[in-house]
């Protein structure tokens, strides 16, 4: 990624509404339909400034792995204790069959094979682990976000289903999330690409409206693998190891 995107993150992390929204939803989401043993080994793959580490921590005893340094720097000052650095797919160094968990929140994207680094981080799993992915969704949404973030590639859902049914790992479950602002995201980047003024920037919305988006995007933890959500601009899937 950008420099400026990390510099954003350790900005916005606790503040953006984005941010706060997405821990809430992907809590919710691994106490419901993960649900990790007591004292859970978990694993965060690309964690950036460490912004999901809290929250993972209430699921058990996180290890952290971020490439850039001054984003593992700041990750570390977080977790209380050093992080790897080991790019996927090889993951070199990572012990394997230890983990109960492993995230990668909107990171698959970014590596050039992602069926190598599926095939790498099954075996990273003990018999039975899980495997949480987000991914972006919909490669017609492609903008300048994605080019500032480096990404390879967005998926659909039926790429995504495709992509870990061809891996060691057993697909659980794959849905659509932050479907309730799709609409409006949607409009927002067709809006400017017709005025050929494409923003990557992440700013803080004013307060009122960051707190509108946080609620509109965080109700979403009462719907997540409950019921199955109309199109978004992400998509999650759950996996097990076999």
């Amino acid at each position: 990624m950008d420099r400026v995107v990390y510099q954003q993150m350790a900005e916005l992390d606790d503040r953006h509404w984005w941010y706060r929204a997405r821990r809430m939803v992907l809590a919710e989401l691994i106490r419901r339909e993960v649900n990790p043993p007591a004292d859970a080994a978990i694993l965060e793959i690309g964690c950036g400034t460490g912004h999901n580490l809290a929250m993972l921590s209430d699921f058990g005893r996180v290890d952290a792995l971020e490439l850039d340094d001054e984003a593992r720097a700041i990750a570390e000052t977080r977790l209380g204790r050093k992080a790897m650095s080991a790019p996927l797919p090889e993951l070199a160094g990572v012990g394997d069959g230890h983990y109960d968990l492993i995230g990668a929140f909107d990171v698959i994207e970014h590596i050039d094979d992602d069926e190598a680094a599926l095939r790498s981080i099954a075996a990273k799993l003990k018999p039975g682990g899980k495997f949480v992915m987000t991914v972006p969704a919909h490669q017609w949404m492609w903008s300048a976000h994605d080019e500032v973030n480096h990404h390879k590639r967005r998926y659909s859902r039926k790429g995504l289903r495709k992509l870990i049914e061809q891996s060691p790992m057993k697909l659980d479950r794959v849905g659509y999330f932050n479907s309730l602002l799709f609409p409006l995201a949607v409009a927002e980047r067709l809006v400017s690409k017709l005025r050929r003024r494409e923003n990557a920037d992440l700013k803080l919305p004013p307060r009122p409206l960051n707190a509108a988006l946080e609620l509109a995007f965080s109700a979403e933890r009462h719907l997540i693998g409950r019921v199955p959500l109309t199109p978004g601009l992400s998509l999650f899937a759950i996996c097990s190891a076999t």
